[in-house]
């Protein structure tokens, strides 16, 4: 549905276009944001739930520009309901992802030796370890397997938790109200919940970790606030997103392995060129729809002219990194998997000082995966018809719910 509106930012504003949030099969684009992008750089949406319109950025110049704008705050969106995907959006206080500068700088260093590449490259051995073990089990069992369900989930969960803190004994239930918190069903009352489950037990996490000497992301933020460096509402508004992060992995990873397995070219090529995988992996990363929709919006602090466009003081804006991933002003041919694609400067972990922490420990999560996967489970293919996968409803991360595969003994 299409709602002409008047001019409020001047004679070219385009008309508001809902964009429903769809259940879609496999790693097809959305048609609606397909549409938006052909109807201009600059659009205007409403989503299902909050208030009023949004301007929506599809070209990668206009999402880096925003991204990297100052005149564009996150901190503002948490005083309003702007117009959403979430049927419940009630952000924490101190959260850094509504943080504007310099209190965004200032919440994340108490963290940010944990995500490095130095962190990681220490992590990799014992990640490496976790997977091993995992898939020793899978081995061993035989033919047929879920790959969701045995590797693709528990692995982040695993590290995650590690890398966080989180004890075993806790692990499934922080992993129940995680997985709760990025589903769209349910509704508020269920979304509540989970949140006011996870971030109490963040809480008290936190409380206990003050005298803490570990390098696990609740021993640093416990000492934080020991320290006074950062409030306690500000550590567990750091947490939270922090936790739910291998939710990303898990479902990222399961959209590449369904394209390898339904593309026997990029399989083969996986395959043939062990050393050459990085290139493919930032081309999946590329290509894939990660996320339903678009993610957290930000607001015009003031009058911003972007493209021959006035976008108005108070006015929410979106940007879609996966809209500008596929800008074939930046990315040639952008709709095909080019597996020697090059440059390829994508957008999927995000972009300016919001640019995901976690995305070293991300990447390195799916590199060992996907090796893994591939060099332990020889002949893999699915082990259903490609149409006979099912896929994840009713969320704002896509990906297979299931990924039933087989391979040679």
């Amino acid at each position: 549905m299409i709602e002409e509106m008047g001019t409020l930012t001047g004679p070219a504003t385009p008309p508001v276009r809902d964009w429903p949030a769809l259940d879609l099969e496999g790693t097809e684009f959305d048609p609606v944001l397909a549409d938006l992008m052909h109807e201009g750089p600059l659009t205007r949406i409403r989503l299902p739930f909050g208030d009023g319109w949004a301007w929506l950025a599809t070209s990668y110049e206009d999402v880096r520009a925003i991204t990297n704008d100052p005149r564009f705050s996150r901190a503002e969106v948490t005083r309003r309901q702007v117009t959403r995907l979430a049927p419940h959006f009630k952000p924490r206080p101190g959260s850094l992802a509504f943080a504007d500068q310099p209190d965004h700088n200032r919440l994340r260093k108490p963290v940010a030796g944990v995500f490095t590449l130095a962190a990681m490259k220490r992590l990799r051995p014992r990640a490496q370890e976790i997977l091993d073990e995992m898939t020793d089990g899978i081995v061993r069992n035989g033919p047929p397997a879920d790959l969701i369900e045995r590797l693709l989930e528990p692995f982040p969960i695993v590290v995650v938790s590690e890398v966080m803190g989180v004890p075993a004994a806790d692990r499934e239930r922080v992993h129940a109200w995680t997985r709760q918190i990025i589903s769209t069903s349910g509704g508020a009352e269920a979304a509540d919940r989970a949140k006011n489950g996870l971030y109490g037990w963040i809480t008290e996490t936190v409380r206990g970790r003050a005298d803490s000497t570990d390098d696990s992301v609740y021993s640093l933020l416990g000492a934080a606030v020991a320290r006074g460096g950062i409030s306690e509402e500000e550590a567990v508004g750091l947490a939270g997103p922090l936790q739910i992060g291998g939710e990303a992995v898990t479902h990222n990873c399961g959209q590449m392995l369904f394209l390898m397995l339904t593309r026997p070219e990029l399989l083969d090529r996986m395959l043939s060129r062990p050393e050459a995988r990085g290139t493919v992996v930032d081309e999946l990363l590329r290509y894939i729809p990660h996320r339903s929709t678009v993610g957290l919006a930000r607001v015009a602090l003031e009058d911003v002219e972007l493209g021959g466009v006035r976008i108005g003081a108070g006015e929410p804006v979106y940007v879609s990194y996966l809209a500008a991933n596929r800008d074939p002003e930046v990315f040639p041919d952008p709709d095909r998997i080019d597996p020697d694609r090059d440059p390829n400067p994508h957008l999927a972990f995000g972009n300016g000082p919001h640019y995901c922490t976690g995305a070293v420990l991300g990447r390195l999560l799916t590199e060992l995966l996907v090796d893994t996967v591939l060099d332990r489970l020889p002949g893999l293919r699915l082990a259903v018809p490609a149409d006979e996968v099912v896929w994840r409803r009713k969320t704002m991360i896509r990906g297979p719910q299931t990924l039933p595969v087989t391979w040679s003994r």
